[in-house]
């Protein structure tokens, strides 16, 4: 009985999928590092992807490069807040920002979302105020992702709770910039200059680019679902719950 053409046209192209993604394989058993802006161009084939559309590609993609920008941001503020890792005892600023964005993220005061932000401007609170910062946003974000990191054509993001995530970030950015205690101190130093020195805008393009990605993710979401984002009459202190 001859092979049936159609099997050994599938026999092939497993062949050729696994030749391809060889290379890749064997870099990676030499020790081969990359960093995580080479992980977001490239990455090795997966049998995974192939029930992913480009949507879910595109959102993946999306979700990677915010939480690169996220730890930008963290860095930064704990750069500029010192005391605040040494809060929650760490040795150092590289331990603080591992166990930042060791998931599950952080829940200070079993806080999550939006109220952790909030947490961050309690005069009242005398944890780490950039964890709180930092972890709130993290698990907002991901609760507008589903709180997952894979997506496969069966799965469908709400392009409404991605474009609130956008607003809620917005919030945020305003809360982190005008804030003050009662001794007129920022909660978290960050755009507030240095004594003689212009205002630090690297926060604003920071902030700016978490607040751009979510809104078109949210956008693209919308066009494949058909459906309209409705927009919001926010006040720059208001949260919108996802």
């Amino acid at each position: 009985m001859k092979p049936i053409p159609s099997a050994l046209a599938l026999g092939a192209l497993l062949c050729l999928l696994c030749a391809c993604s060889e290379p890749t394989r064997l870099a990676r058993m030499g020790g081969v590092k990359q960093t995580d802006k080479e992980d977001l161009a490239s990455e090795s084939f997966s049998f995974k992807s192939l029930g992913k559309t480009d949507v879910d590609l595109v959102g993946e993609t999306h979700q990677k490069i915010f939480f690169a920008d996220l730890k930008q941001l963290a860095e930064k503020l704990y750069r500029r807040n010192p005391g605040e890792w040494r809060k929650s005892g760490h040795t150092s600023l590289e331990e603080a920002m591992e166990a930042l964005f060791k998931e599950p993220y952080p829940q200070p005061n079993k806080m999550r979302s939006i109220d952790c932000i909030r947490l961050t401007f309690d005069e009242a609170y005398r944890g780490d105020r950039v964890e709180s910062f930092i972890a709130g946003i993290a698990t907002m974000t991901m609760e507008a992702y589903n709180d997952t990191h894979d997506y496969y054509f069966t799965d469908m993001l709400d392009a409404q709770k991605l474009y609130n995530s956008a607003r809620n970030i917005e919030a945020a950015a305003w809360l982190l910039r005008s804030k003050v205690d009662s001794h007129r101190r920022p909660f978290l130093y960050s755009y507030t200059p240095e004594k003689n020195q212009a205002a630090n805008l690297s926060f604003e393009r920071l902030l700016g680019r978490l607040i751009s990605n979510q809104d078109i993710i949210a956008q693209v979401t919308a066009d494949r679902t058909h459906r309209n984002i409705k927009g919001t009459i926010q006040s720059a202190v208001m949260f919108i719950p996802l």
